[in-house]
């Protein structure tokens, strides 16, 4: 498939499954770890995960963290083990955005654990803080469910909503 064929205005499922299609789901799993640790291995990939977005990027515009944010969500869709590690690596990544993609794959995927996560409900940005939560409620223990009450003080309103539906869909599942 060329570049001019990739549907870039198709919702990301549907142009993930086309890339799937073409290449197999390992080597788009791939290509995405590959965008998301700040590798951009080819024009074709970039515009399957980013759409319309990318084609920008690719005509000169600077891309900031958006290629590292469409790997990681691309690895909401397609999955390789393989990608695990950079997934929690990119909790540290510089830009929130990245940070809280990378925490919306942890919860999808059952990734990571109190160590790796409780850290991300300090976070600077409130949207990352509450992504941690959601990523907790589905892998954290008793542990984190110490560090998740601290949210409920949060000074976003947001991240206090979440805490609470964290709280207790973590409840619910220990």
């Amino acid at each position: 498939m060329t570049d001019t064929e990739i549907p870039i205005d198709e919702p990301l499922a549907a142009r993930l499954a086309l890339a799937v299609e073409a290449h197999g789901e390992a080597a788009v799993a791939t290509h995405a770890v590959g965008l998301l640790a700040s590798r951009n291995e080819g024009e074709e990939m970039l515009l399957y995960v980013g759409g319309r977005h990318a084609q920008g990027v690719l005509n000169g515009a600077p891309p900031l963290y958006w290629p590292e944010v469409w790997g990681a969500r691309a690895l909401l869709h397609v999955w390789d083990e393989s990608a695990a590690s950079e997934i929690l690596r990119g909790l540290h990544n510089q830009a929130w955005r990245v940070r809280e993609m990378c925490l919306k794959v942890c919860a999808v995927r059952e990734l990571g654990d109190d160590e790796t996560l409780v850290p991300c409900l300090t976070d600077e940005n409130p949207r990352v803080r509450a992504a941690a939560a959601r990523a907790l409620a589905v892998t954290g223990t008793a542990v984190s469910a110490e560090a998740i009450k601290r949210l409920l003080r949060d000074p976003d309103k947001d991240v206090k909503r979440t805490a609470e539906q964290a709280l207790k869909a973590l409840a619910d599942r220990t």
